[in-house]
């Protein structure tokens, strides 16, 4: 893939008005980069999701959401649907963050669950996989992401995955300022394609999007993308300042360029 998918994950920052105001602010910064290179996204709290999408029609930054329920309605307080999502104009929606299954007790069965109601609105699941510090040092970094992959992924065809983002974060390197160096973070993305192309097929691995989403920042943007596997990055405090991931996305896709 020659271009990069850059997702800014906003967390549980930014109200309306704030919201608002970095993407009035973001869209001169990257108004020249053109959609072959990169996919912009954005993806605030569910409150501020109406502000951004309305400031950022007509240009080229994309909205998503941050987590969805698998049901259509119900009795599941603090929630969201999928035709909620849709009718605020997002496109795309994080699924299985790793605070999410941290903090409030995501599974791969909720996340695949979330995977199927995303995709029959019509939205676009940015799924995330990771391993911990503890089992990293342990050596279970493959067993536990093909355990998430297995799971979050199944009753899926080789087709519809060859349509998904798939975001490996590093739970160690979240937050924490450590990144792994683009050799380590190649040597993962290139288990995780490997394992689509064993179970879903060559075309859904040449396909698939693989983010990396650990603590990537204008200053690694550029190695990390230039690595084969890398297909850009969901970003998190980077993304919190419109010329801070302005700059992240051109030093990506300048990156990408030269692999």
């Amino acid at each position: 893939m020659s271009k990069v998918v850059i997702a800014g994950n906003w967390k549980m920052n930014k109200t309306a008005s704030e919201g608002k105001a970095l993407v009035e602010a973001l869209k001169p910064l990257v108004a020249d980069v053109c959609s072959s290179k990169a996919d912009i996204i954005v993806c605030p709290p569910f409150t501020t999701l109406s502000a951004v999408v309305e400031a950022a029609a007509g240009s080229n930054i994309k909205v998503g959401a941050q987590n969805i329920h698998w049901a259509e309605s119900g009795a599941f307080t603090g929630e969201i649907s999928a035709a909620m999502l849709k009718e605020t104009g997002v496109e795309y929606v994080i699924i299985g963050h790793s605070e999410r299954r941290q903090y409030f007790g995501e599974t791969d069965q909720t996340v695949n669950a979330r995977v199927k109601a995303a995709l029959a609105a019509g939205l676009k699941p940015i799924i995330c996989i990771g391993e911990t510090d503890e089992e990293r040092t342990g050596n279970r970094t493959e067993e536990v992401l093909a355990t998430q992959l297995a799971g979050g992924l199944e009753g899926l065809s080789g087709e519809t995955v060859a349509s998904l983002i798939l975001a490996y974060e590093p739970v160690w390197a979240i937050g924490t300022g450590k990144t792994a160096t683009p050799e380590m973070a190649e040597e993962t993305h290139c288990f995780i394609r490997k394992f689509i192309a064993d179970k879903f097929g060559a075309e859904a691995a040449a396909g698939v999007v693989i983010q990396y989403g650990g603590s990537m920042k204008p200053e690694n943007a550029a190695a990390l993308c230039s690595q084969a596997d890398i297909n850009g990055g969901l970003i998190g405090g980077a993304a919190l300042k419109a010329d801070s991931f302005a700059n992240l996305v051109k030093q990506a896709i300048e990156g990408k360029a030269g692999c």
